[in-house]
């Protein structure tokens, strides 16, 4: 489990606009903020990803750069990309069953019409450090922190001077 304070495992994804994020290479103002998600067979990712695609300019304008990772195959991403409306998020793909489980996220089987397996949702901020600053891992597609919350969040964050939680 990763906790607050530490160091972020390393992370290097492709991206459906064929080029490479790299986690260590993220120069943010304030935060990274990365959204791990289930997949294109996933409608609250859905969801979710389009109302992150409506808040992109309040991110950015508290500094904090975005990146939406699953693990689906560069075909189902970039049919996601596609469908979805997502395009000012960049989105990665591809993550292992093995660098999901270094974040500590829950990893499922497939069911009905889902991959053999996938990792569940969870939410990360790094902060200009590279160190986890916030984490929100769920076991369940359900009851994923809505946005609003998250920038309410980095707001007093940032207005106190608030420390990383949970480091204990």
């Amino acid at each position: 489990m990763i906790k607050p304070r530490e160091k972020a495992p390393n992370l290097t994804v492709d991206l459906v606009n064929d080029t490479t994020w790299n986690l260590q290479e993220q120069n943010p103002k304030n935060f990274t903020m990365i959204l791990f998600y289930r997949g294109k067979h996933c409608p609250v990712c859905k969801k979710q990803l389009e109302s992150l695609q409506n808040k992109i300019s309040d991110f950015t304008e508290k500094g904090v750069n975005l990146i939406a990772i699953s693990s689906n195959t560069e075909e189902l991403a970039k049919q996601t990309y596609k469908e979805w409306d997502i395009d000012g998020i960049p989105i990665g793909y591809d993550l292992s069953i093995d660098e999901a489980r270094k974040w500590g996220l829950f990893i499922s089987e497939g069911i009905n019409d889902e991959p053999e397996h996938f990792f569940e949702p969870g939410l990360f901020l790094i902060d200009k450090e590279g160190k986890v600053y916030w984490e929100s891992i769920q076991s369940m597609p359900f009851g994923r922190p809505l946005f609003k919350d998250v920038l309410n969040g980095i707001s007093y964050i940032l207005e106190e001077g608030y420390p990383a939680r949970g480091e204990a």
